[in-house]
This record gives structure tokens, C-alpha cells and sequence, in this order.
């Protein structure tokens, strides 16, 4: 098989979480643990730091991975899901793996791919495992895919594990209330190896406790605080203050969204933990790879602003908390009029989003071109009922069209409710510009 061969293979014989939902989500280790046994657990290979959450976790892991990279570590990087290339969710030093590696690890393994049957999210974690080992990395951040007890990737040991926050997604799987999704996310706390916490709630921080009862436990937000901020450009200047030293330290984020303040305090925590253990991050590396996190990652999504006049801006926030994050950053936004395009999957709280939703927005509701994604024309009398009205087009290029034309120079237009959605915008829409 060739590359795109592959490609097919893997995306039409496994099940696939993003496409197909709950029925693609094996709620057990057994796969992958036959899987990487069959390569020689290649997950023993190398050192890692494991990365669980609500939100946060996919820019999390790549502020640490570009961190590392400064420091001069051989740094791997698993998250998921890709938006635009497979191989984007196995990264070493901000490159992705090759396409022979995808071909000849596939055609490897696919005697076991027939006997086990396993999901797509399981054999990419083992890919992901096995090119990792195979490169000799001096250190991988691996993301969950979600949940986290029963997440592929949580049979690494790892030497440090690192958990967001805990907000209401994928409660059909991972529980109805904070608690129990914060037991399910706690599931890759283990005995000795040091934790750190990025937000708590009343009903998380309790079973945090619990979990890390033989770990030393860390909590971000007690060790430091933002000063303050401001956009300067396209990157976000924040002044943070350690609690404990009682020192101010600034840093420059290329990835602008205010809601990365958050995620900040989370790695610099990290930051300080790992460098306890004996890893050689200096402050000036931390500085460097925040302000690069884009260029040494290849990180998109994250308030992505691809054009100016008007501007345009995607952002893969796709949930309740998702969604408060992106209102907070438009509070701090100039511009006229804001065009919103949104679409989702099904298995959100939908009418809750909805219901956050600014009545002053102008609204073009669309769909993903994945089975799980809402058809627009339903999510559109949704949004009726709540008082939001909008047009409905079948893909979200047709609805970026149309937001252009409607848009003045000064106006907004945002893309966001589905990462597959922000996949699928055509960025070349805005190559002459």
C-alpha cells in the first residue's frame, strides 16, 4: 500500500472515535497493551509526561513540547485529533513522522489489526509509542485522548502527570457530574509520580486528593497568579508573580487567546516540578518556546487568526467551558459586527452552548462532513428556539463565503463548535491576502 492506501485502510477498518462516536470508544487497555506487546512495549522507551483535561490539554502539550525543544531535547509529541494531516498527532521536534513510517508500521502490524480488531485511536497511540522508541526521543508529552482511566495512552509510567481542569464534556462516557468525570481524568494519577493540578472545583479537588494520596500533588493556581496582560500584536504579554518567591516574571505567548493564561500558570508549574527532577529547563527556555509555540509545534486552532480586514479567527472550542473562554476573548476584542459560523457534533450539550450564545451576532450555522457532526438545518431550529437565528449552509467553506460577503473590514468572523469543522476551512480562501 501506498501512503494515501494507508491512509484509507486505517480511516475505513478501525473504528474511529471523531467520526463515528461512543460506538468507536473501546472503555478498556486490553488493545493497546496487546498491541505495543506485540512491538516490545515500545512505551518503556522513553521517559514521558502525560496530559489529561477538559480543555487546555492539546495547547498545554505543546507549550511543553516547544519548552523542551529550546532546551535542546529530541522532544516527541502525541495529541489528537489531526486537523488537516494524520501524521500531525506524532510529531518529533515539531516535524511530522514520515509517511514511510505510517505505511510500514501499518503493514507491520496488520496481522494483529485483523486478529483484535482494535479501534483507530488505539493503533495510533501504538504507532505513536513505536516511532517515539524507534527515534530515541529524549522525552514525549503524551495527550489522553479522553477520560484518562481507561485512555489508550494510559499504560505509560510516566514522570509526570498533568491535569488541566475538569469541565462538562463527553458525559455519555465519562460521567453526569464533575466528580465523576474528574475520577475518570484521575485515572492516570499513579503511585509516586508527581501531579499537577491547572484548576479545581469543589468536586474535583477531593478526588485529586484521593488519587494522589502516594504522589506529591501540585496546584498551579496556588503557586502563581497573573499580574497582568495585554495583546501586543498577535502574541499575549503576561506578567506572572510566584507566590512563594515573591518574583514577576513576563512572558510572550504567540498563541493569543486569553484563556492561555490559564494553561501558563499549568506549565510553568510543570516547568518548575521537571527541573526539580533533574531536567535542564532554564528560564530562558521557557521564554523562548512560548513565544514559538506555533512555529516549533505547528500548533492551528487555538485562536487562529488567519486574515485581517475583516478578521478571521477559528478556534476549536466545542463545549460549554470551550465557548466561555471564546466570549471572554470577544469581550476583549475590537471590531463592528461579529459573524458567527458555527457547527457541532451531536454528542454535545448543544442547546447549552446555544444558550451562551451573544443575541448580537450574526449567525451561519453548518456542519462537519463526519457522521457524528449535527445537521445544520436542525442545529439552526435549535438555535431558533433559543432566540438565535442564522442561515444554514452544508459545509463550512460556503458559510465562510458567505460571512465574507456580508462582513465589513472592521467586522469578525468566527469559526468554532467542532474541531472538524475548523479543519475543514480552506485556508487558501485568503491566499491573495
Amino acid at each position: 500500500m501506498n501512503y494515501s492506501e494507508t491512509l484509507s485502510y486505517l480511516f475505513s477498518r478501525l473504528p474511529m472515535f471523531s467520526r463515528e462516536g461512543a460506538a468507536a470508544y473501546k472503555k478498556d487497555l486490553t488493545n493497546t497493551i496487546a498491541l505495543c506487546a506485540y512491538l516490545g512495549d515500545p512505551h518503556k522507551k522513553f521517559p514521558s509526561i502525560h496530559i489529561a483535561g477538559t480543555n487546555g490539554k492539546g495547547s498545554t502539550s505543546h507549550m511543553l513540547a516547544s519548552i523542551f525543544q529550546e532546551a535542546g531535547y529530541k522532544t516527541g509529541l502525541y495529541t489528537s485529533p489531526h486537523l488537516t494531516d494524520f501524521r500531525e498527532r506524532i510529531k518529533i521536534n515539531g516535524n511530522c513522522c514520515s509517511k514511510e513510517f505510517v505505511i510500514d508500521f501499518t503493514d507491520r502490524i496488520k496481522e494483529q489489526i485483523e486478529l483484535i480488531e482494535p479501534s483507530f485511536f488505539e493503533i495510533t497511540v501504538a504507532m505513536a509509542f513505536e516511532y517515539f522508541a524507534k527515534e530515541k526521543v529524549d522525552i514525549a508529552i503524551i495527550e489522553t485522548g479522553l477520560g484518562g482511566r481507561l485512555d489508550s495512552t494510559n499504560i505509560i509510567q510516566p514522570l509526570l502527570s498533568i491535569i488541566t481542569n475538569i469541565g462538562m464534556d463527553h458525559m455519555n462516557l465519562l460521567g453526569n457530574s464533575i466528580g465523576e468525570i474528574a475520577t475518570e481524568k484521575a485515572g492516570i494519577i499513579k503511585p509516586a509520580v508527581p501531579v499537577v493540578i491547572g484548576e479545581t472545583h469543589p468536586a474535583s479537588l477531593p478526588v485529586f486528593l484521593n488519587a494522589a494520596y502516594a504522589s506529591k500533588i501540585s496546584f498551579a493556581q496556588e503557586k502563581r497568579y497573573v499580574h497582568d496582560w495585554l495583546f501586543q500584536d498577535s502574541f499575549l504579554q503576561v506578567t506572572i508573580v510566584d507566590k512563594e518567591k515573591n518574583e514577576y516574571h513576563r512572558y510572550l505567548l504567540d498563541l493569543p487567546g486569553f484563556y492561555q493564561t490559564k494553561n501558563l500558570l499549568t506549565v510553568l508549574e510543570a516547568c518548575e516540578v521537571l527541573t526539580e527532577a533533574g531536567w535542564k529547563i532554564k528560564e530562558e527556555d521557557i521564554r523562548k518556546g512560548l513565544s514559538s509555540v506555533k512555529k516549533s509545534t505547528g500548533l492551528l486552532g487555538r485562536w487562529d487568526q488567519i486574515h485581517s480586514y475583516p478578521t478571521v479567527v477559528l478556534d476549536v472550542g466545542h463545549n460549554v467551558d470551550g465557548v466561555k473562554a471564546i466570549l471572554t476573548q470577544l469581550d476583549l476584542c475590537n471590531y463592528n459586527q461579529l459573524h458567527w459560523i458555527m457547527g457541532m457534533v451531536k454528542d454535545k450539550e448543544i442547546d447549552e452552548v446555544l444558550s451562551l450564545l451573544p443575541s448580537t451576532a450574526r449567525y451561519y450555522f453548518t456542519k462537519a462532513q463526519i457522521p457524528r457532526a449535527l445537521d445544520e438545518k436542525l442545529l439552526q431550529e435549535k438555535a431558533a428556539q433559543l432566540g438565535i437565528n442564522g442561515e444554514a449552509y452544508p459545509e463550512v467553506n460556503a458559510a465562510l463565503n458567505a460571512a465574507m460577503e456580508h462582513a465589513g473590514q472592521q467586522d469578525l468572523i468566527l469559526v468554532c463548535g467542532s474541531v472538524f469543522l475548523v479543519a475543514e476551512v480552506d485556508r487558501m480562501l485568503f491566499n491573495k491576502n
